[in-house]
């Protein structure tokens, strides 16, 4: 069973993990008691989520991190290279926007006071609950679920397989303002593309469930692959 507990513009998946369940990505600060009352809704406890699982340090996947972790005892797994994005607590501004269209909307989010894509940087308290993939301690876990790295939006990006479902946070997207189930930012093209190669090396039939948008099938990115060779990224000054 999934949940999707998110809004519409970033969702929040629940899925089952042992005797509890793992939450993939936080939103947007300040959209925790939206949250919370999701879960009361669906009649789950906030004590049962194990474990959340990290795509990547951004403001609208680590929005509400740190009150996920003061509700819970979940710990958090995540790439190494995202730990130093969760202390800072706002996005790198390396590479460009995927279009044009990307741009503009990136422009009109800095009218509205979005434009410098801060989230609150993780509590101290909660460093000790973070489990890097590289870790002995990851190791140790025996997790369930395959993690698959997946970078190009950003350096720190890992996306989820559990069973047949693919959960690629911003590897891909599908909703406005996106072209071709492109995300509208990329740090690194060519890893970008290379990204989509390993996920469809999974098969085109799976179902990817990205962190913006209704879910898909693989098939699509092998559809719009050739689409990636005419990107041309655009800056933001910063």
């Amino acid at each position: 069973m999934i949940y999707n507990l998110g809004s519409r513009v970033v969702n929040n998946y629940l899925i089952p993990y042992e005797s509890g369940w793992l939450l993939i990505d936080t939103g947007y600060a300040g959209g925790f008691p939206r949250f919370k009352r999701m879960l009361d809704k669906n009649g789950i406890d906030a004590k049962d989520i194990r474990y959340v699982f990290l795509t990547h340090a951004h403001d609208d996947h680590a929005g509400f991190l740190n009150e996920v972790l003061s509700a819970t005892d979940a710990k958090v797994i995540l790439h190494p290279a995202a730990v130093e994005g969760l202390k800072r607590g706002q996005n790198s501004f390396k590479g460009g926007c995927s279009s044009l269209l990307a741009y503009c909307f990136c422009q009109i989010l800095s009218l509205f006071g979005h434009g410098d894509h801060r989230y609150p940087p993780i509590l101290e308290e909660h460093l000790s609950r973070l489990i890097t993939t590289d870790s002995e301690e990851f190791k140790s876990l025996h997790f369930l679920y395959e993690v698959v790295e997946t970078p190009g939006h950003t350096a720190d990006h890992i996306s989820l397989l559990a069973e047949d479902q693919f959960f690629v946070g911003d590897a891909a997207m599908n909703n406005f303002p996106s072209i071709n189930r492109t995300i509208i930012w990329i740090e690194d093209l060519n890893q970008y593309k290379q990204s989509w190669l390993t996920i469809l090396r999974y098969g085109t039939d799976t179902v990817l469930y990205p962190a913006h948008g209704k879910p898909f099938q693989s098939k699509d990115l092998q559809k719009y692959l050739p689409s990636l060779d005419k990107i041309k990224l655009h800056p933001l000054n910063r």
